[in-house]
């Protein structure tokens, strides 16, 4: 005999990163009438700007809107100017300056907060490029120590972190997730970002291969469509991603964070985008469960 195995549904995100030019109230409500489970929530200037003045209730205001709306959350810190209103995404746990890494460690810190503070899967961060005249090897010594510190406090606060493998980051790839989990001593709380584009862009491996990999890491997933060895998020059908078999291996991993569309170069037209994305991903996912999978004969 045979039994059709049932994978859970994805639940589908969508992050404020491509809706800049909204307010977060605004925003939210947006994708809660779209019939998006949860939103990915990049702490910036323009919604919860984590440097201004009232951050715990301003907070608060955000956890009330999450709840009457009916979202979950996943925290994001890729804000490109955030922290440095003249260079992008500086500065990083790998800057040569201690001022600078505390700077970033304080920023991760606060988003451990917020995160708790709203029940939040998971805080997402990168590594940053490797800095001019620095060895790779400091560069990990560097990132080992900045998110071990921020990991000892998100443990305390029940939070697991999340890290990005981004093209022309030190941590860039699988494997560099990989060497600091290892280096960390594979602590419970470090997962995975997994984006879906980079793993097009750069992984030696098809993106649903890369899924399988991943899956007992994941912690957060970002999707879009890419092209290979090119860094550009796209909406989706203008790459040359097929989206089933990503969405199936997602489903057959049981992974129940948010898969959070990543748009960030499209907020001038974000709620055609929020829109569309979803559209699109419903359909594949349907399309990617549309032959039952089945356990082995008993």
């Amino acid at each position: 005999m045979t039994r059709t195995r049932l994978h859970p549904p994805l639940r589908y995100a969508y992050g404020t990163n491509g809706l800049a030019d909204l307010r977060l109230g605004d925003a939210l409500a947006l994708l809660a009438d779209l019939g998006y489970a949860g939103v990915g929530l990049t702490l910036d200037h323009m919604h919860l700007d984590p440097l201004a003045p009232g951050l715990a209730a301003r907070t608060a205001k955000v956890g009330r809107a999450l709840e009457r709306y009916g979202l979950t959350v996943t925290v994001e810190t890729g804000a490109r100017y955030v922290l440095d209103p003249r260079r992008k995404h500086h500065p990083t746990l790998l800057d040569p300056e201690p001022e600078a890494r505390a700077a970033r460690r304080d920023l991760l810190l606060k988003a451990v907060r917020v995160a708790a503070e709203l029940g939040a899967h998971a805080v997402h961060c990168f590594s940053g490029q490797l800095p001019p005249g620095t060895a790779p090897d400091e560069g990990w010594a560097r990132l080992t120590d900045g998110i071990g510190t921020v990991l000892d406090k998100a443990t305390a606060a029940g939070v697991p972190v999340a890290i990005e493998p981004e093209p022309g980051h030190l941590l860039a790839d699988l494997a560099g997730f990989h060497r600091l989990r290892t280096a960390l001593g594979s602590p419970e709380p470090l997962g995975l970002t997994l984006d879906i584009g980079h793993c097009q862009c750069l992984e030696p491996r098809a993106p649903a291969d890369c899924v399988r990999e991943a899956a007992p890491w994941l912690r957060h997933v970002q999707i879009e469509d890419m092209r290979r060895g090119v860094h550009t998020h796209l909406p989706f059908g203008e790459g040359e991603i097929d989206f089933p078999p990503v969405l199936a291996a997602l489903r057959e991993a049981e992974y129940r964070g948010l898969v959070t569309v990543e748009l960030p170069r499209d907020s001038h037209a974000g709620p055609e985008r929020a829109a569309a994305s979803l559209d699109f991903l419903t359909t594949a996912e349907a399309k990617s469960a549309a032959t039952p999978q089945e356990d082995a004969p008993c």
